[in-house]
């Protein structure tokens, strides 16, 4: 068991770096653990990517629901990242419901099909980003109320990593910029891939912008009286304020240079750790 969690280990580090420097502010005895949720994250995010067809990639969601479910037990154990997983969600009493929705939530990937509403884009954020933080706060301060710092972190992380990544999910035919907005604006789907930036698509941007950065106002009214025992939990979000600060100032042109250097995010990080009001603010 202990190769399946250093298994985990390398795999946050080589793919979710921001997630990794966070871990080691937590306590050894959970990083293990925070490394085998945050694996199971990784490998779910990337199932399109690596199934390239809807098929495969239920496939592959399918299985993992089954596993969270208790099945599949010997498929499991020969999958480092499904035996570190099951072992977390025993010993620290992890939601398979809130899993299995995220599981649920990520379907949306494999299609290209738009995301419909804007309430819909914050459920599928929730779902899949907020969920994860919760997860991971119980693994470090056990089962304590942290809705109201978790969700709107969560919220503002997924909407930001969005609008960086949206050159790439264009590329790739997916419009998670939700429908209501882009028809409020003018813009059709067909702009959409175009892969040019117009006045109307950086206007719908912008709501998403606006989004998120009242996501984190309202996080940043909780963090004084967050138990610091999760705060590493919420560190990886001390990137998403300066993320979000170098998207507005190229006027949300979704194909202007916006990702932060690796060590700044580094650095923002650590300096979160010191003071934990840094995280929003």
């Amino acid at each position: 068991m202990q190769d399946a969690f250093a298994y985990c280990g390398e795999l946050v580090r080589a793919a979710d770096r921001d997630r990794y420097i966070a871990t080691l502010f937590a306590p050894a005895e959970r990083r293990g653990a925070l490394h085998a949720l945050y694996a199971f994250d990784v490998e779910i995010a990337r199932v399109r990517e690596a199934a390239r067809e809807p098929l495969p990639g239920e496939i592959r969601l399918q299985w993992w629901c089954d596993v969270i479910k208790g099945e599949r037990a010997d498929e499991a154990a020969a999958n480092p990242v499904a035996a570190a997983l099951i072992a977390v969600i025993h010993r620290y009493e992890l939601s398979r419901d809130g899993l299995t929705a995220l599981l649920e939530a990520h379907r949306f990937d494999l299609y290209q099909e738009p995301m419909t509403t804007t309430p819909e884009l914050e459920a599928y954020a929730v779902k899949t980003s907020s969920s994860v933080i919760a997860m991971a706060a119980q693994i470090l301060g056990g089962p304590v109320d942290t809705d109201n710092v978790t969700r709107p972190i969560g919220l503002a992380a997924a909407l930001v990593s969005l609008l960086v990544r949206y050159p790439r999910h264009a590329a790739s035919r997916q419009i998670y910029v939700p429908a209501d907005l882009l028809a409020r604006h003018g813009v059709a789907s067909e702009d959409v891939f175009a892969g040019t930036s117009t006045p109307g698509l950086r206007a719908a941007l912008r709501e998403m912008g606006d989004l998120a950065a009242a996501a984190l106002a309202t996080a940043g009214r909780h963090i004084a009286v967050t138990p610091p025992a999760i705060i590493p939990a919420l560190l990886p979000a001390a990137v998403v304020r300066p993320r979000l600060a170098r998207i507005k100032r190229s006027d949300y042109d979704p194909f202007a240079p916006s990702d932060i250097l690796p060590l700044r995010r580094q650095w923002l990080i650590w300096r979160a750790a010191r003071d934990a009001k840094r995280i929003t603010g």
